[in-house]
């Protein structure tokens, strides 16, 4: 019997739409200034995680809370585990937003909301797919399990406690991604250039520079605070700067202290040439001037070697790999107080044919006569790649290829997802070739179109797997 997958979805998408909103309607950013033994990542996520599961205990599947940092909904009986990895947490809303980042609304048959396609509504076609596998009484052989994390935007605390006290699937995918399939992707390690305090000697004395809320994520936004003796001629660069370069800003005047912001374009830091970095356009103009200490250093090391350097090129650390492309680089977070002193957080996505060891020896050498310290930063992941050949690839490829008409094949990125969790795992969706892309950006959407048909994919592609 031929299943016509999209007209069962279709059947249920009022009822995806209002459990989607449900998720959505949650804030669910980690907040580690509210963390307790009971949320181990702050409230949100926590309440974000147990809505989901009583979401999967409504329908009357088997769920399970692990410890508050993630949890599973389980159909099916077999010898072999499959698992579906989403996420509910989201990353920090920024500015820029027409709505309210958490009151979901559908606007132009697209829902904007923050995580509606990074994970909430690709983890949810995820669910509904499995329902429908239930709903029809399809027979399978294997066990599948739809497994919630709560901490993918920061450090995978989910699902290092997760694996430790569940069992490990034998082979599954993670909707958070894009289609054909994602069956490559590059390790991921973020090291901390510092600076220390000093600021005197220039005719400006740096207060402090803030900008980025996560590694992860190009800055929209940067603040410098200084003190001037030539706040005139700032003033008329700063509005030749402006004219001359992809953003936006404001600058006031009270005395002889100067305030800048800078507003450029939020972007997934795997991919930092789709944003406009705030912070080190705002470091490349004050670099223009004189500022005295390690303040200065710290400007030009910014505008000299980090400024545009996507590739890392001016850091020797360029690098192509055939199958899974090329080195990249995302300055996310830039802070500097003459108390505190400077740092600057590089995310680097590297290919096979790299190593972390290779990223910090070549690092410290190209910034060896800026007098910095580097500092390596946790969470590190390795390079992960499944073949091709592998059945689970081809089955999702064939699937994919069925529903769309067009040619599947192999791709890597350079954003991690938690298909690198198992040794056959992949990432499968939800966004399509010609999806806009708004993944950690202010009024963050997922058409509709583009949901359902997800949904219709992932039931299609796990029953083909769990048969």
């Amino acid at each position: 019997m031929e299943i016509n997958w999209k007209k069962e979805v279709e059947a249920r998408k009022t009822e995806l739409l209002e459990d989607l909103f449900t998720l959505l309607r949650i804030d669910s950013v980690r907040d580690d200034s509210k963390i307790t033994p009971d949320a181990p990542v702050g409230p949100g996520p926590k309440e974000a995680l147990e809505a989901f599961l009583a979401i999967g205990e409504r329908d009357g599947f088997i769920t399970k809370n692990v410890g508050n940092l993630a949890g599973h909904i389980e159909f099916g009986e077999g010898e072999e585990l499959m698992g579906v990895f989403g996420h509910v947490d989201v990353v920090p809303t920024g500015t820029g937003w027409d709505t309210d980042p958490f009151a979901p609304v559908i606007i132009d048959d697209r829902i904007y909301a923050r995580g509606a396609s990074d994970d909430k509504g690709p983890t949810m076609a995820a669910y509904y797919a499995l329902k429908i596998i239930r709903d029809l009484k399809l027979p399978i052989t294997k066990k599948v399990r739809i497994i919630i994390g709560t901490d993918e935007e920061s450090g995978w605390k989910c699902m290092d406690h997760y694996l430790q006290n569940e069992q490990i699937p034998d082979f599954g995918f993670s909707p958070d991604a894009e289609f054909p399939i994602i069956n490559g992707e590059k390790g991921m390690q973020t090291f901390m250039v510092q600076f220390r305090g000093d600021n005197k000697g220039g005719k400006n004395e740096l207060l402090s520079f803030d900008a980025g809320l996560r590694e992860n994520m190009v800055p929209q936004d940067a603040t410098a605070v200084f003190i001037s003796q030539e706040p005139d001629r700032i003033e008329q660069a700063f509005a030749d700067f402006l004219e001359h370069n992809p953003v936006k800003g404001t600058l006031s005047v009270q005395g002889e202290q100067v305030t800048i912001e800078l507003i450029g374009k939020a972007a997934h830091g795997m991919n930092p040439a789709a944003g406009v970095n705030a912070g080190t356009y705002l470091a490349s103009f004050l670099n223009k001037f004189l500022f005295g200490g390690q303040a200065a250093t710290f400007l030009e090391l910014i505008a000299d070697r980090i400024h545009l350097q996507h590739d890392a090129k001016k850091l020797n650390l360029a690098y192509t790999d055939p199958i899974m492309g090329e080195l990249t680089m995302n300055a996310g977070i830039f802070t500097f107080t003459p108390t505190t002193g400077g740092e600057v957080a590089l995310n680097f996505r590297y290919p096979q044919g790299v190593s972390e060891e290779g990223i910090e020896i070549k690092l410290e050498a190209a910034l060896a006569s800026y007098g910095v310290t580097i500092a390596k930063g946790g969470h590190g992941k390795l390079p992960h790649y499944v073949s091709a050949d592998d059945p689970l690839v081809k089955t999702l490829l064939a699937v994919y290829e069925k529903h769309t008409g067009l040619k599947g094949h192999e791709q890597s990125i350079g954003g991690g997802t938690y298909g690198r969790l198992l040794e056959r795992g992949v990432a499968y969706g939800a966004m399509f070739p010609d999806s806009i892309d708004t993944m950690h950006q202010a009024n963050e959407f997922i058409a509709l179109d583009d949901l359902f048909r997800a949904a219709a994919i992932y039931a299609d592609a796990m029953y083909e797997l769990l048969k």
